[in-house]
């Protein structure tokens, strides 16, 4: 503060003096005035200690905090250290997405000893890939599914409009139908965007009932059946809880609430939406698979499912055993890993709430094996899906399909600027500014989006070929292996042993659990 004080008396002197002899001096009050204004705005307020004893100077702290995470990601960071996704992933999303040369050279960055190293085993007589299936699909629809799904092993993850933009939504969509995947809308309702491209859409539902809600914020089946009968949406998934905020419930920033949001949703332009962490249509394990049937009717018989992030175990048993009681099973349940991605969510909830996709989908496939009803209900594995290897992985862990939303993002243009929260991100994915908006152009990118897409799927085939399958979902446990000390290699099978059919319904396990409560 002295140095300023003394600096704008200076400065102001000696301009005065200069200018007394040579006049043109004084257009250095142009430049030196506005400092002066700045410095003392930052000695007036009282927010930043550094400001206030460093003025001027001390704004250096927050500009460089600012583009500290753009230094590190491409002149720090190796490309195997980036986080949350490293840059050798974010690499082969983009080549993939451009049609750019997807291939590397020189032999593996990874550290093949380290612990936590994974592979997956080939085959001596592996498949010819020319002659596999490119699309592999997986039909969604129990017994009481009138208009059953034929999906993709890879689709667009949830992403409300909202928290990515028009422009975004559009590209997604039409990278969907372009590629023969599904696009699912995240909870904040169905709009325009998801629809004007003509691509799949799987509609989630989520505790605020977006889309689908009276005035006083509950489930209006009116509404619901009315807006699940368009011939685009293929399936309905209610979200009981997501792997980045299991337990929170979704924000919507209110720089990003905008009137057209708004109406969509069903709730007041410019305020922070926060969707419950509880869903008030039903409150018991019992309950919750009724609705599900509910839903299903009223939709007249589409693929109906729920998503969650795998908490405290015995509430799952407790969904089995209400499923068991009631013969009401969901077409499929989307299982998140608490290393899932969203746009704005509390860090405690993000970094250390949830379980992990792998060992959540492991638990969920080996429980409905347990009870003898998986082969009632398809498993969506979500939760860092980037490649090909990560589709087979889930696959080998139980997944009928996977779903991706970063990878989606990234193939759109997405450089992990890490401001989704901000309303700044650079790319224009996820914002509600026009300006920046305007730099995503979807005719451009709804191609790369499909382009990502074939190619992944691609890759998951070639390494099934490779493994001497003829089909992804052949992959077992036993063709994974990870590292999991320097000279200790364990396969998924015993790091995940599975449990033999019917095995849970002589088990203590579920006469310990009620349907009537959680």
């Amino acid at each position: 503060m002295k140095g300023f004080i003394a600096f704008s008396f200076g400065s102001v002197a000696l301009i005065a003096a200069l200018g007394y002899f040579f006049p043109w001096t004084y257009w250095l009050l142009v430049l030196i005035i506005p400092l002066i204004i700045m410095g003392l705005i930052d000695i007036s307020q009282k927010k930043h200690a550094i400001m206030r004893n460093y003025p001027i100077v001390g704004r250096l702290r927050y500009f460089m905090e600012d583009i500290r995470p753009k230094i590190y990601q491409y002149f720090v960071e190796s490309d195997i250290d980036g986080s949350p996704i490293n840059r050798v992933d974010r690499s082969t999303i983009y080549q993939r997405a451009k049609r750019e040369l997807n291939s590397q050279p020189f032999g593996t960055q990874f550290n093949v000893y380290a612990e936590g190293y994974e592979w997956m085993a080939h085959s001596i007589q592996p498949r010819s890939f020319d002659k596999m299936n490119k699309d592999p699909r997986v039909l969604f629809g129990g017994d009481e599914c009138t208009q059953p799904y034929s999906a993709s092993i890879l689709n667009v993850s949830a992403m409300s409009y909202g928290s990515l933009s028009s422009n975004a939504v559009e590209a997604l969509n039409g990278g969907a139908k372009i590629g023969g995947f599904a696009h699912n809308t995240g909870e904040g309702g169905i709009s325009e965007h998801h629809l004007n491209q003509g691509g799949d859409i799987i509609w989630q539902i989520g505790t605020g009932y977006f889309g689908c809600r009276n005035e006083e914020g509950n489930f209006d089946e009116k509404l619901f059946a009315e807006k699940s009968a368009l011939p685009q949406i293929k399936m309905i998934e209610l979200k009981i809880s997501q792997g980045a905020k299991p337990g929170h419930g979704g924000i919507l920033p209110a720089s990003k609430n905008t009137p057209e949001i708004a109406a969509i949703r069903h709730v007041k332009p410019n305020t922070t939406v926060a969707s419950p962490p509880y869903h008030t249509a039903f409150n018991t394990p019992r309950q919750m698979v009724t609705f599900i049937s509910q839903l299903r009717k009223l939709s007249g018989g589409k693929p109906v499912g729920f998503k969650l992030c795998i908490g405290q175990k015995p509430e799952f048993h407790a969904i089995c055993k209400a499923m068991l009681e009631t013969g009401c099973y969901p077409d499929f349940i989307t299982i998140d890993g608490g290393e899932g991605g969203t746009g704005a969510a509390p860090p405690e909830f993000s970094n250390s709430v949830g379980m992990p996709l792998m060992d959540a989908l492991a638990f969920v496939h080996d429980t409905l094996k347990g009870y003898n009803i998986r082969h009632k209900v398809k498993l969506i594995a979500s939760g860092k899906v980037l490649t090909g290897y990560h589709i087979l992985r889930a696959m080998a862990l139980g997944a009928d399909t996977c779903n991706s939303a970063r990878a989606m993002m990234m193939a759109l243009g997405c450089i992990q600027a890490l401001v989704c929260n901000t309303n700044r991100c650079p790319t224009g994915v996820a914002t509600q500014d026009k300006w920046l908006m305007a730099g995503l152009v979807v005719e451009d990118k709804k191609h790369r989006v499909a382009n990502y897409h074939r190619d992944t799927v691609e890759s998951a085939i070639e390494l099934t070929a490779a493994a001497g399958l003829t089909d992804p979902h052949q992959i077992t446990r036993s063709h994974i292996s990870r590292r999991v000390f320097m000279n200790q290699v364990r396969s998924f099978e015993e790091i995940y042993p599975g449990t033999p059919v019917g095995a849970l319904l002589n088990d203590n396990v579920i006469e310990s659990v009620s349907s009537d409560r959680w």
